[in-house]
């Protein structure tokens, strides 16, 4: 059972809890007090909100919170009015390709910097990042030129490693129903973009938000990557729909991933247009000097040229919708 209440409601619950063999866990999130009980059922004070626990979403919806919820990233606001644009390599591969990457989104209009230090691939004898060098590499850069970074972990044990050197947390498709991970990022407090699982249904995708937010922590952003389906001429299936309901079902920020849906660089733009139109509040884009060259994913990388365009395109396109693209 879930029971959302403000100050003058808490006693009320304690009372209840105290007559009764439930299990609780108290959290503050968004300026009300949450409980999360197991077992009995409590007597929820009046005007509280309460619900039943039967698996369908609670604190990721608009049941609860009907205002957008902002999160923010080293000074960059995700959920406002403006289109974050995110962009990097697929992997970090070195100081002076990463250096070179981010000098040159961060020139066209990137707010903030991604890249992979860990790559889970299909297969295991594909390259696999440069594991905690590559965050120590992005760390470094992002002091320099004074810009955030995101970047996926795989375990416990990186984040507590590379916690200070991390702005925000990725959490990648194959970790998306992790829930143990999840539960241990969401007590981080860092804040985490959390990618759908490839064969996820919007409710499991909410439903792995939860593991985040009953740990407490208010920094999630839901990002769409698109979802394996008979389709081949894709990468991914990228459903624009999908997009939509998610924006009227959640208070969280959104973002999309236009680069693993497209599996080709020529696709990247169309798809970053239309999650822009669908109501993206942020956009995560794989740029690389030499994609030919790169070490993993080169088809869907863009060069720096092309993410200029793109970059420029989807500035027009937000300000034909009345909205803007964040810049520092």
């Amino acid at each position: 059972m879930i029971v959302v209440t403000d100050d003058k409601g808490i006693s009320k619950i304690k009372e209840s809890l105290s007559s009764s063999s439930a299990s609780f866990k108290r959290i503050s999130l968004y300026g009300k007090t949450v409980f999360l009980t197991w077992g009995d059922e409590i007597k929820a004070p009046q005007n509280a909100i309460s619900v039943k626990g039967d698996g369908a979403p609670v604190l990721s919806t608009r049941s609860w919170k009907s205002d957008n919820t902002v999160v923010e990233v080293g000074g960059v606001p995700i959920g406002s009015n403006d289109v974050v644009i995110a962009a990097g390599p697929c992997a970090v591969e070195s100081e002076e390709q990463f250096r070179e990457v981010a000098r040159g989104v961060a020139r066209n209009g990137s707010a903030i910097l991604r890249g992979g230090a860990f790559k889970p691939r299909t297969s295991p004898y594909s390259f696999q990042g440069l594991g905690v060098e590559g965050i120590r590499i992005m760390h470094d850069v992002s002091e320099e030129l004074g810009v955030p970074i995101v970047t996926e972990i795989m375990d416990a044990e990186t984040l507590r490693e590379c916690r200070d050197m991390i702005d925000m947390v990725q959490i990648g498709s194959r970790n998306a129903q992790n829930f143990t991970l999840l539960q241990k990022v969401g007590r981080s407090g860092k804040p985490v973009l959390l990618k759908n699982g490839m064969g996820n249904t919007v409710n499991e995708w909410l439903n792995s938000s939860e593991y985040l937010l009953s740990e407490g922590n208010e920094n999630v952003v839901l990002c769409y990557r698109g979802v394996k389906s008979f389709e081949n001429s894709v990468r991914f299936s990228f459903d624009a729909g999908s997009l939509t309901r998610v924006k009227r079902l959640s208070h969280l920020p959104l973002a999309a991933d236009p680069s693993h849906p497209a599996g080709d660089s020529d696709l990247v733009e169309s798809i970053a247009l239309a999650a822009v139109a669908a109501g993206a509040d942020m956009l995560e884009i794989e740029v690389h000097p030499d994609p030919p060259s790169a070490k993993s994913d080169s088809a869907q990388q863009l060069t720096l040229e092309q993410f200029r365009i793109t970059s420029e395109r989807i500035q027009r396109l937000a300000s034909a919708l009345g909205r803007g693209v964040w810049k520092p």
